[in-house]
C-alpha cells in the first residue's frame, strides 16, 4: 500500500495549514497517510525528529512519498540520506538549506543544516517537486532555486501563497495534490 508521510514545519503541527485537507484528500484516494507530530519549538532538533521518524524508515517502499513544509522539507533530505531504498517522490514546500536571517527560526533550525550527500538523496527519491511562493515572508526564493539545482529539478512558483500557511490563507494545496496523483 502506498503511504504519504507529511512533515510539518517549525512551530507547526499536523492540524494546521493545508495538512489536514491533504490528509483527507489522499485518504479518499486510498492512500495511507502518516502525519507525524515532531517536537517544536521545545526540543526541536535533528535528533529528536529522527527519533519520531525512525520506526517508519525500514518499512518504506517504492510507492511511498515524503511531503515536507518549511524545515520539514529540509528534514526530508536527512531521511533520504538514511533510506536503503528509493521512494516514489519527495515534495518540498518552502524548503531551505541555510540560515534565514531570522534569529528565532535560525536558532531552532540550526541542527538541521549541514552539507548533504546529494548523490544519495537523488538516488533515494525517484522524483522531486519543489514549491515556493512569490511572496514568502520567511524563506527567500533563492533557497528553493538552490535546492532545485542540487536536486536537478525545477521550482514551481505559486502566486500569493505566502509561506503556504493558514496566516497566508493556505488551507488547501491543489497543485500539490495534483502532482501526487
Amino acid at each position: 500500500m502506498k503511504t504519504a508521510f507529511i512533515i510539518h514545519g517549525a512551530y507547526g503541527s499536523p492540524n494546521e495549514n493545508w495538512i489536514p485537507w491533504l490528509k483527507k484528500e489522499l485518504e479518499n484516494k486510498n492512500w495511507r497517510v502518516k502525519v507525524l507530530v515532531f517536537p517544536t519549538p521545545e526540543a526541536q532538533n535533528l535528533d529528536s525528529w529522527l527519533k519520531v521518524i525512525s520506526p517508519f524508515l525500514h518499512g518504506m517502499n517504492d510507492e511511498d512519498v515524503l511531503i515536507g513544509h518549511s524545515i520539514g522539507a529540509t528534514f526530508i533530505l536527512h531521511i533520504l540520506e538514511k533510506l536503503k531504498i528509493s521512494i516514489k517522490a519527495s515534495y518540498l514546500v518552502a524548503g531551505f538549506l541555510g540560515a534565514l536571517d531570522n534569529p528565532e527560526f535560525d536558532e531552532i533550525n540550526k541542527t538541521f543544516m549541514k552539507d548533504f550527500d546529494w548523490n544519495t538523496i537523488r538516488k533515494n527519491s525517484i522524483q522531486f517537486y519543489i514549491y515556493h511562493s512569490d511572496n514568502d515572508p520567511y524563506v527567500p526564493i533563492g533557497e528553493s532555486k538552490k535546492l532545485a539545482k542540487l536536486l536537478k529539478t525545477k521550482v514551481t512558483i505559486v502566486k500569493n501563497a505566502g509561506h503556504f500557511n493558514t496566516d497566508s490563507g493556505y488551507t488547501k494545496f491543489e497543485n500539490l495534490l495534483e502532482d501526487i496523483e
